[in-house]
């Protein structure tokens, strides 16, 4: 009997730091998961290898988190996609739900919060 497919998430965050907090967090719940730190980086990553789960920084030293999810129109996108910022703003929120993004978090974001919102997206 195979063991069934753990969940991709895909963490694009530039902050090492951050992004490794994440991941012990995600592979602490069971979940596979791969990081990048950069548009490229994300976009190469989900076209080679399906993602159920991506976590956005809007902020990434080679353009917008955004232009992820534009790359990926073609193909590729995630199931779920959940925008991180570090701004509260109403225009840069209906911009990312119109880009394909699941919701927007403003950073800092509890951990214990983004998990149980993660896990009844991705079931």
């Amino acid at each position: 009997m195979t063991e069934p497919a753990r969940k991709h998430v895909l963490i694009v965050e530039d902050s090492f730091d951050v992004a490794n907090a994440y991941r012990i967090l995600f592979e602490a719940k069971g979940y596979r998961v791969s990081v990048a730190d950069r548009v490229a980086g994300a976009v190469e990553q989900a076209i080679a290898d399906p993602v159920d789960f991506m976590l956005l920084d809007l902020t990434l030293p080679d353009g917008s988190g955004l232009d992820v999810l534009d790359a990926l129109r073609g193909g590729g996108l995630p199931t779920t996609t959940v925008a991180l910022t570090g701004h509260d703003d109403a225009g840069l929120r209906r911009k990312c739900l119109a880009s394909g993004c699941t919701e927007v978090l403003v950073k800092p974001v509890s951990p214990r919060e983004l998990l149980a919102k993660m896990e009844g997206w991705i079931r």
